[in-house]
């Protein structure tokens, strides 16, 4: 297939809007090649066949954030959401059936033009494109195998937080070559400050279940803020759970029942195992537990199935 791209460019107050087709191979080529802001976002066909995006408007706002931090103009939130609805459309047909999968869409920002100093450049490049992706996981039925690393330090004091820099992601991408030529589905990061505290896995926010309480690294200016974080957090308070958002010691890898990771990616992940320090700790998978309950919700929510009372789901067609 040919991947559709919309794109936005401004010089002063004028915007143009246009689309371009390139082929996978190209697509890559173009994300790993750019240094700027990068996105992750699906769409969902619903059970009745409607074309769905799920918060969309939390993703305009993180590389609008982004983009001031780094001294960049971006888009706004209503030209995001879109380019990125245009984007879907001119896919329709590439977004797969309820359960099959769903279309991959990756928005990518970057400045050009002349710049001096400290100042933005006087243009910027927004780019959507997507892909048809099949299901990360089958449900319940695939587990993460989690390996802790120690060598690279991931995130400082004041690091990139809640920003999805590409520039980030060439370190994550070579420690997690190594992992799975170990064996291993993924990479789980401590702290770069003292290396006793977990903080997240590769591109993915990491959840313990122990008891009714779900505990989690907060979010504290080094750990990305997933949007799918966000939304499992308030489906697990509105299901009666405690929800603890705080510095999470390694040692409490020991103490869970069960494990599970989110992410665009990922949805709601279950993790079988974390290897550290040569000690493997494995967890409970499979039905009727905590993490099946919040894949089945977020997952229903996403393609329509379940009534979407706070309004997460913006239908395009």
């Amino acid at each position: 297939m040919k991947s559709m791209l919309m794109w936005i460019g401004t010089t002063s107050d004028s915007v143009l809007y246009g689309q371009i087709t390139c082929s996978p191979p190209e697509v890559a080529e173009k994300e790993t090649s750019n240094k700027g802001l990068i996105e992750g976002m699906k769409a969902y066909r619903g059970e009745d066949g409607r074309v769905l995006l799920f918060r969309p408007e939390l993703n305009a706002v993180r590389m609008k954030k982004g983009a001031e931090r780094m001294c960049m103009h971006s888009p706004s939130v209503q030209q995001f959401i879109e380019c990125v609805k245009q984007t879907v459309l001119a896919n329709r047909r590439w977004v797969p059936p309820p359960g099959k999968g769903s279309l991959y869409l990756r928005p990518l920002l970057f400045g050009s033009g002349a710049s001096l100093g400290l100042s933005a450049a006087s243009e910027f490049t927004f780019l959507v494109f997507g892909s048809p992706v099949q299901n990360y996981f089958k449900e319940g039925t695939s587990a993460l195998n989690l390996y802790v690393e120690e060598v690279i330090p991931r995130a400082y004091l004041g690091g990139s937080g809640g920003v999805k820099s590409i520039s980030n992601y060439g370190p994550v991408l070579e420690v997690m070559r190594r992992a799975k030529a170990r064996g291993f589905s993924d990479v789980l990061y401590l702290d770069a400050e003292t290396k006793k505290n977990i903080e997240e896995v590769s591109a993915s926010n990491i959840f313990l279940v122990k008891g009714n309480t779900i505990v989690t690294p907060a979010t504290n200016g080094t750990i990305l803020g997933g949007i799918t974080r966000k939304s499992v957090i308030e489906i697990a308070i509105d299901l009666g759970y405690k929800v603890e958002e705080r510095v999470v010691p390694v040692e409490e890898l020991k103490e869970a029942e069960e494990v599970f990771c989110t992410g665009t990616a990922t949805g709601v992940a279950s993790v079988g195992s974390i290897t550290f320090q040569n000690t493997r700790t494995e967890y409970k998978v499979g039905d009727g537990l905590v993490t099946q309950q919040l894949r089945s919700i977020l997952v229903g929510i996403q393609t329509g199935s379940i009534q979407d009372t706070k309004n997460w789901v913006l239908e395009i067609d």
